[in-house]
């Protein structure tokens, strides 16, 4: 199960990164299809063998725990360092590129739109650039809000996770607000 869920999750990590990139590439600068595709074999090569690297070091440095909840064994389960490491590091750098390529083909084709719109018989040309904008846009937002979701999630549990261990196996730590507002309810 560390496998399907850790190997995939972080290839779709890596291909939003390549396909960001293959958008800034033909709007940013005006690759053809060709161009893009000639480069096919080095996008595969990276999008399936960076999670492959990272997935032999992860094992490779015993990394992988299960969860005692929900028993689906993956990284940084017990250990917050390789959470750190294996887990939000990457999905971070991932998200950072992605993002940044999306944006910077975003505004080459909203330069590109702006050139067309100023061709007299450019009407139709605009409403494909803008349908394609669209497109671009929604399913952006579709991956980027969930990705940012998780990246902030793992944030607030790498910082918390050590309070909610030391609260879980030592209850006699509660701090003197609790203690006084535990006596007012019994008074």
């Amino acid at each position: 199960v560390f496998l399907l869920t850790y190997f995939f999750g972080m290839a779709a990590s890596v291909w939003w990164v390549v396909l960001s990139l293959t958008w800034l590439l033909a709007a940013g600068c005006k690759w053809s299809t060709e161009a893009i595709a000639s480069y096919s074999v080095h996008f595969h090569i990276v999008a399936w063998g960076l999670p492959a690297v990272q997935t032999g070091l992860a094992l490779a440095f015993s990394a992988i725990d299960g969860d005692p909840v929900s028993g689906i064994c993956y990284v940084g389960n017990t250990n917050v360092h390789f959470l750190r490491l294996f887990v939000l590091g990457p999905l971070t750098v991932y998200f950072v590129f992605g993002v940044l390529f999306l944006a910077i083909g975003f505004f080459n084709l909203w330069r590109i739109r702006i050139e067309v719109q100023k061709q007299q018989h450019g009407l139709e040309n605009v409403t494909k650039v803008t349908q394609l904008m669209s497109k671009i846009g929604i399913f952006s937002v579709l991956y980027t809000v969930p990705a940012l979701f998780l990246i902030l999630v793992l944030f607030y549990e790498q910082r918390h996770r050590p309070l909610w261990e030391q609260a879980a196996l030592c209850s006699c730590s509660s701090t003197k607000a609790d203690t006084d507002i535990n006596i007012n309810r019994l008074s």
